[in-house]
């Protein structure tokens, strides 16, 4: 049994039995694929994977067990890398934060910042994407630590803590008559042409519900995965924007007017990833207590160890 044969075994379940989606994704072959999977069926004495002809079509009773120790034995591999390399490292090593585009202009810099003072010799790097793709690269350990506020609960395979609660804002070129309106409500904003957030991102999910339950359906005209995107059209005057309230400044956005919109849509809550199972190194620690200093060592330990988000905010 060697470990290359377990991360086939895991990959092709983990593909949905696609054997050459998972070979792509392992970068060899996938008669390769197929045979290390039959030399390990094969010396356990059972089959893992339903077949009809050569095509895989479904996981047995025991393959599901097998599938699932496996994923903890690679798991626990890899833990065995980290202690290595966090003990001879000298205070080196990489950091992947998978996060969104909101997330990484206006809620990270400062934490960035004081991360990259603290350990220089740690590589930082950021990848910005959806809620889905962040979660499904940490999931798959392409990225060490997820940011984002939609998708992350739908994963099992990801523990999430609950990091700080976000409203949205309505925005307008300065000057608008929606800005002077006394009391602002979904029908006021659904007689404007509307430019929000794709329907993955920061919180749209809670925008279309408000407006479902009142029975409006407002006119969406553009949307976009940032907020920089949607100001510079707000500011155009080509529609009202919906954006999250960290994303403006009055200073720093000159020409539009904001009016808080929590009592439409409601709170947000930005959640923060990990894989299950995988051992974390001190400065994986460090940059979640920066961002998060409600979550220290030992509340970022409980919750992996199956404590729940026990911690609210």
């Amino acid at each position: 049994m060697k470990l290359q044969q377990l991360r086939y075994l895991v990959e092709v379940a983990r593909r949905g039995l696609h054997v050459s989606e998972a070979a792509e994704a392992l970068y060899t072959s996938q008669p390769g694929v197929s045979k290390q999977i039959k030399l390990l069926e094969d010396e356990l004495g059972i089959i893992i994977f339903e077949r009809s002809g050569k095509r895989l079509t479904g996981i047995t009773e025991p393959g599901r067990e097998v599938v699932e120790i496996a994923g903890r034995m690679l798991r626990e591999a890899e833990n065995i890398k980290r202690v290595g390399e966090e003990y001879t490292g000298g205070g080196s090593g990489s950091l992947v934060v998978a996060t969104t585009h909101t997330q990484a202009r206006y809620a990270l810099p400062l934490v960035v910042k004081q991360f990259v003072d603290r350990h220089p010799s740690v590589r930082l790097s950021m990848r910005q994407g959806s809620p889905t793709q962040i979660a499904e690269w940490t999931e798959k350990g392409e990225a060490d630590i997820a940011i984002a506020t939609e998708a992350l609960d739908h994963y099992p395979q990801l523990v999430g803590l609950p990091c700080h609660q976000w409203s949205h804002c309505v925005i307008a070129p300065s000057g608008h008559p929606l800005l002077a309106e006394g009391s602002l409500t979904l029908a006021s904003l659904a007689r404007w042409p509307l430019i929000t957030y794709d329907p993955a991102f920061s919180g749209r999910s809670r925008i279309n519900q408000a407006f479902e339950r009142m029975q409006l359906t407002p006119t969406i005209m553009l949307t976009a995965i940032d907020a920089d995107v949607i100001k510079t059209y707000v500011g155009l005057g080509l529609g009202i924007g919906i954006i999250a309230s960290m994303a403006y400044d009055p200073v720093r956005d000159a020409g539009i007017g904001a009016l808080d919109a929590e009592h439409l849509f409601g709170a947000n809550t930005t959640r923060l990833g990990l894989r299950r199972g995988v051992r974390l190194r001190r400065y994986d620690y460090d940059f979640i207590e920066l961002f998060a200093p409600h979550l220290p060592r030992h509340a970022v330990d409980m919750a992996m160890a199956g404590g729940g988000e026990e911690y609210q905010l």
